[in-house]
């Protein structure tokens, strides 16, 4: 079993990281019924005041590239940009063998 995985660290500015962690929240609530998606997860750390942390694990790499071009992902992604401390650097691309809650 080979899947697609990200993990990466978002930033927000100063006092938004809850709203940010919404919004990604949000995007898990939709992901839930997308094509692909096994894990989408989302942590923050309270060493961290601005970071918030996701997880994917996808069958593929192009069902989340496609993920990314449904409108309401768009909207999402709309509604982040602007309280991010900068542009999102890109996640580190993982290949999952496996693992629990993985199929």
């Amino acid at each position: 079993m080979n899947k697609y995985g990200l993990h990466g660290k978002l930033t927000a500015k100063a006092g938004n990281r809850e709203k940010l962690a919404q919004i990604l929240l949000e995007a898990a609530r939709l992901l839930s019924e997308t094509k692909g998606c096994q894990l989408y997860v989302i942590g923050i750390d309270d060493n961290d005041e601005e970071a918030v942390w996701v997880t994917e694990v996808w069958d593929t790499k192009e069902d989340h590239e496609n993920s990314l071009k449904v409108e309401s992902t768009r909207a999402l992604i709309a509604q982040a940009i602007p309280i991010l401390d900068g542009m999102p650097e890109k996640g580190q691309e993982l290949r999952v063998l496996g693992g629990l809650g993985i199929h």
